[in-house]
């Protein structure tokens, strides 16, 4: 009886443990670099099953929940913009957001490929 006690106890302590440090994560600020759309994607569908436009401000992110609004600095210069996933990607290691060309285009230069940006969920 005491063993089951324990272990019911140790549970949920774990379970609690596990979930503020689950929610922590998502509300940090993250830094990584971002890259924009080539425009041979514009009017194909995305993840999410929505027509790409690259005129929106609209981003891609590996795990981010569709629908989730992420507010983008560029680290170089200090502009921001708010973008919305919409979509999977990038699938390269050192980038963890994949922009809209003018999302990329009003804190970035375009002629760049990527930035160093700080990325956190707004609501």
């Amino acid at each position: 009886m005491m063993k089951r006690f324990i272990l019911v106890i140790i549970m949920m302590i774990s379970t609690l443990g596990v979930y503020s440090f689950t929610s922590n994560a998502l509300d940090a600020k993250k830094t990584s670099y971002a890259s924009y759309y080539h425009d041979k994607f514009n009017g194909r569908k995305t993840a999410s099953g929505e027509v790409f436009d690259n005129s929106k401000f609209t981003a891609a992110n590996r795990t981010l929940p569709f629908g989730t609004n992420v507010k983008v600095t560029n680290l170089k210069n200090g502009k921001e913009v708010i973008v919305r996933i919409n979509d999977r990607g990038p699938y390269h290691s050192s980038r963890s957001l994949d922009m809209s060309k003018a999302a990329f285009d009003e804190i970035g230069d375009i002629s760049h490929g990527t930035i160093p940006v700080e990325y956190e969920i707004v609501d």
